[in-house]
């Protein structure tokens, strides 16, 4: 009995492309919270924690999708 297996990757290129574009929201969010000035700015108390949770958000979607 010779069956040949159908071996599957268990991602496809459209999770890696997804995968790679939250990391790079990931990035660009974490740069909006690099600086000295003022501590308490909206870009970094507000606007960059909010740009990474979505690309964590978008990381979990790029996992998850079939």
């Amino acid at each position: 009995m010779t069956e040949k297996k159908k071996e599957e990757l268990v991602f496809t290129k459209k999770n890696y492309q997804l995968l790679l574009i939250s990391i790079a929201i990931v990035v660009v969010g974490f740069v909006l919270m690099i600086g000295t000035t003022d501590i308490y700015d909206f870009r970094k108390t507000l606007l960059a924690p909010m740009v990474v949770l979505t690309g964590f958000g978008f990381g979990v979607y790029a996992i998850l999708k079939k």
